[in-house]
């Protein structure tokens, strides 16, 4: 029982660090086990109306910006608890809950408007149908794409920019590929975590392996 209570309390007291990323992952839960229950017809409509697509930025941008990053399109919530616990926790702890919501906000809301912004005009110019604007767009990934960016400066060099080409790959690969609003507004999201390096000043020293080594024990 003695072991028990002790790993429960260092459990805890993991969890108490990042408040934040574990209330909106806990969120994300709920979420996704009502999606669960609902029917593919009425859940298709049901998230189209949460997302941030042109129509419903159009009528009530504040509302969708909120609830379409309470969604997860496609009910895999596993995953996402596992780049939740590997990076936004990891953020959440560096940078204290503020700075971190700050950052969350800015790429989700800024990317969303901005890759929508560039959809309206494809519309417009006839480069896509005009049912694009009923597209669904939820998620979380535009947060987690600023969130994964701006980690880049928790890690010291050399392995900052080891840690960065890699960030530039996975999100800049499918852009020059064959690219899609989402690449966009994924690849947007990881400049502006970039952008965000003004918070992040005053945080601590950065992580290295060799200060990992060198730490004394005990």
């Amino acid at each position: 029982m003695r072991i028990e209570r002790g790993l429960g309390d260092r459990v805890w007291a993991y969890v108490r660090r990042a408040p934040g990323t574990y209330v909106w992952l806990a969120i994300l839960f709920v979420t996704t086990v009502a999606l669960h229950h609902m029917s593919p017809q009425f859940e298709q409509e049901f998230l189209r109306q949460r997302s941030t697509n042109i129509h419903e930025l159009s009528n009530d941008p504040t509302r969708v910006l909120v609830q379409s990053a309470m969604w997860i399109d496609g009910g895999h919530w596993v995953p996402y608890a596992v780049l939740y616990t590997v990076f936004h926790a990891q953020a959440e702890r560096w940078l204290g809950t503020l700075r971190w919501l700050m950052v969350c906000v800015a790429a989700h809301v800024l990317a969303s408007l901005v890759s929508e912004a560039a959809l309206l005009k494809a519309v417009r110019d006839g480069m896509v149908p005009y049912s694009a604007v009923n597209t669904l767009d939820i998620g979380v990934s535009y947060a987690l794409a600023g969130v994964v960016a701006v980690l880049a400066y928790r890690i010291a060099s050399p392995w900052r920019y080891a840690y960065l080409g890699v960030v530039l790959v996975v999100y800049g690969g499918p852009l020059a590929a064959a690219p899609t609003f989402t690449d966009f507004g994924h690849f947007l999201s990881v400049l502006i975590g970039l952008g965000c390096y003004p918070l992040v000043r005053g945080r601590g020293e950065a992580w290295g392996p060799k200060k990992t080594r060198a730490a004394p024990r005990g």
